[in-house]
């Protein structure tokens, strides 16, 4: 059982690592973008890849907490929270470019290009904020 838990808490940190991976290349991928229909091409591949690492972290996270008989924790709590946070700006940028972007507006790609750095700055500090905080904790 020791086994289990211990490969589920790898497999849990991998998933974390990874999505930061996937939140810099996005801000990377962002970065160098200029024209809006490329850029929502790729991100419509990306976009599931980031998703399918959210919903990997709450199923490893959520195996783990049953594993544990169901024990909450503060650092649960605020994983949770942070998972929520994350799944809600994701679907704000996306709706955001689905929207905002209109091809023959001028400026609506570099006005979405904001807030998307904004929302993906939120999502990396919030990663680095939790997984410092659970390093520092043990």
């Amino acid at each position: 059982m020791e086994a289990m838990y211990k490969t589920g808490l790898n497999i849990h940190y991998f998933g974390v690592i990874v999505l930061m991976g996937v939140v810099v290349f996005n801000i990377v991928m962002l970065s160098l973008s200029h024209h809006v229909v490329r850029y929502s091409k790729r991100m419509r591949v990306v976009m599931p890849i980031s998703s399918s690492f959210i919903a990997l972290i709450l199923f490893t996270g959520a195996v783990m907490m049953a594993a544990k008989h169901l024990h909450f924790t503060f650092s649960n709590i605020a994983m949770i929270v942070i998972a929520i946070v994350m799944i809600i700006l994701e679907a704000k940028r996306y709706k955001t470019l689905k929207r905002r972007t209109d091809i023959t507006q001028e400026g609506a790609f570099s006005d979405y290009k904001k807030k998307a750095f904004r929302f993906l700055g939120i999502e990396m500090a919030l990663l680095l904020a939790i997984t410092l905080w659970m390093l520092v904790q043990g």
